[in-house]
């Protein structure tokens, strides 16, 4: 299935869990991927898995809450893919706290690199992607938008955020040719699930509801690529406007 033979594909956090799954998922799908990361390491690491589909793939390191590196790495992205298509939001930070413990200096970094940098990735790609074939936004909201996580009502607010913009941005570009959707994924295994710094005295009873319906745990971060390259490909065509919730049945 070539469903990316020819598209040109943007994908931040792409050095490791979701994001790395997704630029494996767009490369096996025939796509051209830039990656990018704060982790450089990580980038190589996804670069080295890439195998034969590694000569399609650009990988640069860039912090996404960096309004300057944003502009400037957006740009080299549009030069290296020779313009851009599809954009996918998926990096971002999950910190975890008391919310009468949570710090100004945490909330603002969580906000930092979950909203405004999802901000600026969309804003400063956007002219590339106008110019694009069949140009698509694949942002990372979570279930946490709209179902009770304990101890993350800053990554909530973010992802509440996103989602809220998502929506807004789907219908300013509607008339342009812009899909922007959204996914929530929810019980997947990623760097941030694994260790999302729950604080010492967690009560666990809180998270009874939190726990996937189907399967015997945890599903993979492939699970969520696989729904993103749906959303970015035509097979996603009359999808805009909305998110999807990928979680294993845990919101019923």
């Amino acid at each position: 299935m070539n469903r990316y033979e020819g598209r040109r594909v943007l994908i931040t956090g792409g050095g490791s869990g979701i994001g790395r799954a997704t630029v494996h998922r767009i490369l096996a799908e025939g796509g051209r991927v830039h990656a990018v990361d704060v982790n450089e390491a990580g980038l190589e690491a996804t670069a080295e898995q890439a195998g034969d589909a590694a000569g399609r793939l650009t990988t640069a390191v860039l912090d996404i809450s960096d309004e300057a590196a944003v502009r400037t790495g957006v740009a080299a992205a549009a030069r290296a893919l020779g313009g851009l298509d599809v954009l996918v939001n998926a990096a971002g930070v999950l910190r975890s706290e008391h919310t009468h413990k949570t710090t100004l200096e945490l909330w603002n970094r969580i906000v930092s690199v979950n909203l405004t940098g999802t901000f600026l990735m969309v804003r400063e790609s956007l002219p590339a992607l106008l110019a694009g074939d069949r140009p698509v936004i694949v942002n990372f909201s979570s279930t946490s938008a709209s179902f009770a996580h304990p101890y993350m009502a800053a990554y909530a607010a973010t992802k509440g955020g996103i989602q809220s913009m998502s929506h807004s941005l789907a219908a300013e570009y509607s008339k342009q040719g812009l899909r922007v959707v959204c996914v929530a994924p929810g019980s997947i295994e990623s760097g941030m699930t694994s260790d999302p710094g729950l604080p010492e005295d967690t009560d666990w009873s809180l998270f009874a509801k939190l726990a996937p319906a189907i399967g015997q745990g945890f599903a993979g971060p492939e699970t969520v690529a696989g729904v993103v390259a749906m959303l970015g490909s035509e097979d996603g065509a009359f999808i805009t406007g909305t998110e999807i919730r990928i979680d294993g049945g845990t919101h019923f």
